[in-house]
C-alpha cells in the first residue's frame, strides 16, 4: 500500500486508530499526539500529517471521557506553538537548502505560501492555522523573510491557541453528537475537504491570473 493510501486510511478511521492507541498506549497517546502536531507544524517536509481532524478526533475522545480535555489543550497548543517556532528557526538559518535530497518536497508548495504571505503579511502567521500545507509553509517562509521574531512570536502564539481550541473544542462538543458518531468518517472527510477548500480557490485565483498575464 502506498504512503497516500496509507494516510488516507489513517485521516477516515482516525476515530478507530486513536481508540487503539489510547488502549494500548494509555497516558503515552498524549506525547504521540503532541509529537504529531509539533511535526505537523514544525517540519516543511511532513505537510500531509494530519491536523485539524486529529485535534477533533481528540476533542470527541476527552468527550468521552478517554481523554482529559485541559491537559490536551495545553499540551496540544504548546505543541502548535513550538513547531512554528522551530519551523521559523528552520527557515531563518538553513531556507531552501533544507530541501536538498529529499523528495517529500514540492516547490509548488514553497511558491503558494510565499504569494501567500506577500498577499497577507503578517497576518498570514494566523490566517495559515487554518489552512493544510501553507500551514507547514507559512513559518518557513517568514523565517526565510526575516520577519521579526517578536512580530511573528504574537501571530503564533494567538494563531496556535485560536486553531486548536476551535477543532478540540469543537470534536468536544459536537464529536460525541449521537449523529455525528454514526456518521464519524463522513465527518472526517468532510473536515478534511473543507480545510483544502481555501488553498484550492487562492490556487485557482492564481492560475486564472497567470492566464491573464
Amino acid at each position: 500500500m502506498d504512503p497516500f493510501t496509507l494516510l488516507l486510511d489513517f485521516l477516515i478511521h482516525l476515530d478507530q486508530y486513536l481508540g487503539a492507541l489510547i488502549q494500548t498506549y494509555g497516558l503515552w497517546v498524549y506525547a504521540i499526539l503532541f509529537l504529531i502536531i509539533s511535526l505537523e507544524t514544525g517540519l516543511v517536509i511532513m505537510p500531509f500529517l494530519p491536523g485539524d481532524s486529529l485535534l477533533f478526533v481528540a476533542g470527541t475522545f476527552a468527550a468521552l471521557g478517554a481523554l482529559d480535555l485541559l491537559t490536551l489543550f495545553i499540551l496540544l497548543a504548546a505543541a502548535a506553538v513550538a513547531g512554528d517556532a522551530l519551523n521559523y528557526w528552520i527557515g531563518y538559518h538553513m531556507g531552501p537548502k533544507v530541501f536538498k535530497g529529499t523528495r517529500l518536497f514540492k516547490k509548488e508548495y514553497l511558491d503558494r505560501a510565499e504569494r501567500f504571505y506577500e498577499r497577507h503579511g503578517r497576518m498570514t502567521i494566523f490566517i495559515a492555522r487554518f489552512l493544510p500545507i501553507i500551514r507547514t509553509f507559512a513559518p518557513f517562509v517568514a523565517g526565510m523573510g526575516k520577519m521579526k521574531y517578536r512580530n511573528f512570536a504574537i501571530y503564533n502564539v494567538l494563531g496556535g491557541l485560536t486553531w486548536v481550541a476551535l477543532f478540540l473544542f469543537g470534536g468536544f462538543f459536537f464529536g460525541s453528537i449521537p449523529v455525528v458518531r454514526e456518521n464519524f468518517a463522513l465527518v472526517i472527510i468532510g473536515i478534511i475537504i473543507a480545510s483544502f477548500v481555501p488553498p484550492a480557490i487562492e490556487y485557482a485565483r492564481h492560475k486564472r491570473k497567470h492566464k491573464k498575464e
